[in-house]
């Protein structure tokens, strides 16, 4: 647990030294990518996250999938648990949990065939609270696919019996396939 701390505060500092005009270049190679991909092309339904402070910009991501006639959903922390409400226009978003862009108001999903970005690497170091791994846990069958900047890949990062790995990992530079 306190390697996984001290991986966070580094990736935080990173990502905070960035400008914001690095972060919106590598998010649109980022989302260019993704657009590309067999799975997004193949998906109906994209859940994703609402980025927040130098995260990958998922909004590039968001609106490719609009244009696509795609469904879009992102989560709202409910107690331990995430709930993913249909996103139909950035308007729709507040802050929630920690400051996290999160949906006010919309239709609730239970989608089962979804593919699911998220951030930011296999092996995935999060923000800690382990919304992501219990989601995942209960939907095994959703496409992962995980956005991260190429400093966010590191040789190894510890793991857990309950993490739950992304199936695919882009960064603007590379894609990753999770090996089996």
């Amino acid at each position: 647990m306190e390697e996984k701390k001290l991986i966070r505060k580094q990736i935080f500092k990173l990502r905070k030294e960035c400008t914001d005009s690095q972060v919106e270049a590598w998010s649109r190679q980022i989302a260019q990518k993704v657009a590309e991909l067999p799975e997004f092309q193949s998906a109906q339904k994209i859940l994703a996250y609402a980025d927040y402070n130098h995260e990958v910009m998922t909004g590039f991501i968001i609106e490719e999938a609009w244009k696509q006639g795609k469904e879009v959903a992102v989560p709202k922390v409910v107690g331990q648990d995430m709930v993913f409400y249909k996103l139909t226009d950035f308007s729709q978003l507040e802050k929630g949990y920690f400051g996290i862009p999160e949906p006010a108001r919309g239709e609730i999903v239970q989608w089962e065939d979804a593919m699911m970005a998220f951030d930011p690497q296999n092996h995935r170091v999060g923000y800690g609270g382990g919304f992501y791994d219990r989601f995942l846990e209960k939907h095994l069958q959703i496409k992962r696919v995980a956005v991260a900047f190429d400093f966010q890949i590191l040789p190894s990062v510890p793991t857990e019996p309950t993490d739950i790995s992304p199936e695919i990992i882009v960064t603007e530079n590379k894609i990753y396939q999770l090996t089996k």
